[in-house]
């Protein structure tokens, strides 16, 4: 019975974080944080931040990563599996009815200033999650260095028009972090053996 409360509450919070996310996945890490982190206190600070980054780094959609993951670490593969049929119900019939009337919906004045509106919003919304994932960072040399390197190549490659995946930044922010696991041990052992 009390798993079944907790699968109910999950699959309505993450439908109407669905329901809510305009702009993709990256908004709705903000939602997602103010709702299992602050409001509920389902998950720790440390646990989300290793959330965002399993599913950022996984294939496929980061709100569909998230929201397995969410389900899985509250209620196992049956939570998993609600967290994320609830989170992706409202995407999948907003577009279909917008498919459905997608012309004659685009030249309606009134909804061109809305969407223009909530494009405004979004950009907000990527912002303000950025900077609490960047605030909630532990502070190490580490991922100071790997945080500014990062920053001034995305403003380097935007202003220069350089193509570079985002893909790659994760691959090689995760390849230093593991060269510098292994030079820690590496170094560690050499300590304990002198």
């Amino acid at each position: 019975m009390k798993k079944a409360k907790l699968l109910l509450r999950l699959f309505f919070t993450m439908l109407k974080i669905g329901l809510f996310t305009f702009g993709g996945g990256y908004v709705m890490i903000a939602l997602l944080e103010n709702e299992f982190v602050t409001k509920k206190g389902w998950l720790g600070k440390d646990e989300f931040l290793d959330m965002v980054a399993i599913a950022e780094s996984t294939p496929g959609p980061i709100a569909v990563n998230a929201a397995t993951y969410i389900g899985y670490q509250l209620a196992g593969v049956a939570g998993s599996a609600v967290a994320t049929l609830a989170v992706c119900i409202p995407s999948f019939a907003i577009i279909l009815l917008i498919s459905l009337f997608y012309d004659a919906f685009m030249q309606i004045k009134v909804v061109k200033y809305a969407f223009f509106g909530i494009r405004i919003a979004v950009v907000y919304l990527i912002l303000s999650a950025g900077v609490r994932l960047l605030c909630g960072m532990k502070k190490n040399l580490l991922s100071r260095v790997l945080c500014g390197a990062t920053i001034l190549l995305m403003v380097l490659f935007s202003l220069f028009s350089v193509k570079f995946s985002t893909v790659f930044y994760i691959l090689i922010g995760g390849a230093v972090g593991l060269a510098v696991y292994g030079i820690s041990r590496i170094r560690a052992k050499r300590g304990g053996s002198v």
